[in-house]
């Protein structure tokens, strides 16, 4: 039996240390979970539903990715992502050919406020496609391990029933508590296997017996862009109250026209870098993070407009406007920091670079 360390430790993990990738399991076909820890023996801290970034040291990088987290704080020894590759997912791809038990990642975050604690409620409906299920997996887990389940119905759909993430995880936890409903639907069924659930594309028929009472349910929703909107669509038509509605991607959001005064006008203004004592001039349209690669230096990046939180870094003076996704809060603004790739300097601007 292989030694179980315990090097315990006080203090929670933070980005500036690598994770070590400790085991690699397989989930469905073209899918795997992987768990790392931190080799001090930090434990995470983070909210059910965030998200991490990983940078992967893929040839000619390395690339930036974020992945939902799809363990539970409430199991702080270690963070878990859980990847399936896509045609053209090269970080994926990669992790699934190369990444192995006892390697190192950087990491940064983690970050997101799609979380079910940030939206107290009595009743919910999570609804998921895909990989989608990850941050569902990750609230679920923490609702059970608070030993106070509460009312969820749990909706996934996916391409047949061997491609279902967690099934069994799930049908285990729904086996033993009352308050957990696990609602499947699939494309399509496997020959000589018997198939109980529901088939065919989520609409709102389906979603009428799957949760009758839909109405009265927070409602958390992840997977592919097309999937969303049609939730959102079939919501919208059946009188939801669309406030309750939350969802998580990692998509840029569809450009909409921008109003006129909310356009920063091109003016002439420098960036000052103080820690590498590099100034840099612009007209106002570039990002601090554009500018700060014009100026060798590297901010690390991965969605590109505001949403992931991992460009995030501290301004010291000067005005920017920025226009983001929800990758950075309030309090984060007031206490001077901004997320680089939609940050736009107004005037001179000085950064702790």
């Amino acid at each position: 039996m292989g030694q179980i360390r315990q090097n315990w430790t006080a203090a929670p993990w933070q980005e500036s240390e690598p994770l070590e990738c400790a085991m690699v399991i397989p989930e469905t076909e073209g899918c795997a979970t992987f768990a790392f820890r931190a080799p001090s023996g930090a434990w995470f801290d983070y909210q059910p539903g965030q998200f991490l970034t990983l940078e992967l040291p893929v040839p000619g990088g390395p690339l930036l990715r974020t992945y939902t987290i799809s363990s539970s704080p409430s199991r702080p020894l270690s963070i878990s992502v859980t990847v399936k590759a896509q045609e053209g997912s090269l970080g994926t791809r990669w992790m699934l050919e190369n990444l192995k038990p006892g390697m190192r990642l950087k990491a940064h975050g983690p970050a997101g406020v799609f979380s079910f604690l940030r939206h107290p409620a009595s009743k919910y409906l999570f609804i998921s496609a895909g990989s989608g299920i990850t941050p569902m997996m990750s609230m679920t887990t923490w609702a059970w391990d608070s030993g106070e389940m509460p009312d969820i119905t749990f909706v996934h759909a996916a391409r047949q029933p061997s491609d279902i993430i967690f099934r069994q995880r799930l049908e285990g936890f729904a086996a033993r508590v009352p308050g957990l409903q696990l609602r499947f639907t699939v494309k399509d069924v496997e020959p000589f296997r018997v198939w109980p659930g529901f088939r065919g594309r989520l609409n709102q028929i389906m979603l009428g017996l799957m949760a009758p009472d839909y109405l009265e349910r927070e409602v958390f929703c992840c997977g592919p862009a097309g999937f969303m909107q049609a939730v959102r669509e079939m919501l919208q038509s059946l009188g939801y109250d669309m406030a309750r509605y939350h969802e998580e991607s990692f998509a840029a959001p569809q450009e909409e026209e921008v109003p006129v005064e909310l356009v920063a006008p091109a003016i002439a203004t420098e960036v000052s870098f103080a820690a590498s004592g590099k100034t840099v001039e612009t007209d106002g349209t570039e990002t601090i993070l554009a500018v700060a690669k014009r100026a060798g230096l590297n901010i690390p990046s991965s969605c590109g407009f505001g949403l992931c939180g991992t460009c995030k870094v501290q301004k010291s003076a000067g005005e920017v406007v920025m226009v983001h996704n929800g990758g950075i809060s309030e309090e984060e603004i007031e206490a001077g920091l901004i997320l680089a790739c939609c940050a736009r300097p107004q005037g001179a601007v000085v950064m702790d670079l």
